[in-house]
């Protein structure tokens, strides 16, 4: 059964340059991981409430910044020890880079994925 994580970086909006460049340069990177099955980066730049829910509106698009970019990053593994052994390269590589770039560490959502 696949394996996934939903990671999600608060970066600090002076940061968000820098996180972007080190993002990109670790993709290529994991994306030679072992069973990887699927990689995926979104960045927050919208919110969408009931009015919009109820009429079938779109999104309404994030205009400033409160507090922080918020970053999700989504990766999918064949099997969790493949995970676990890619979650030691990140850390052996990029993790303190990415930190630096965070107003706190990173929130991660682990599991199987069902469908």
């Amino acid at each position: 059964m696949p394996f996934t994580e939903i990671c999600i970086y608060q970066v600090k909006p002076e940061k968000v340059e820098e996180f972007e460049a080190l993002i990109l340069e670790a993709k290529s990177f994991l994306e030679k991981q072992e069973g990887l099955l699927l990689l995926r980066l979104v960045k927050r730049g919208y919110r969408i409430d009931m009015p919009q829910i109820k009429e079938g509106l779109p999104p309404l698009e994030i205009t400033r910044i409160v507090k922080s970019v918020k970053y999700l990053l989504y990766w999918e593994f064949d099997a969790k020890e493949n995970y676990g052994l890619a979650q030691k390269t990140l850390y052996n590589s990029y993790w303190k880079s990415i930190e630096k770039c965070l107003i706190m560490p990173h929130d991660k959502y682990l599991g199987e994925r069902l469908f």
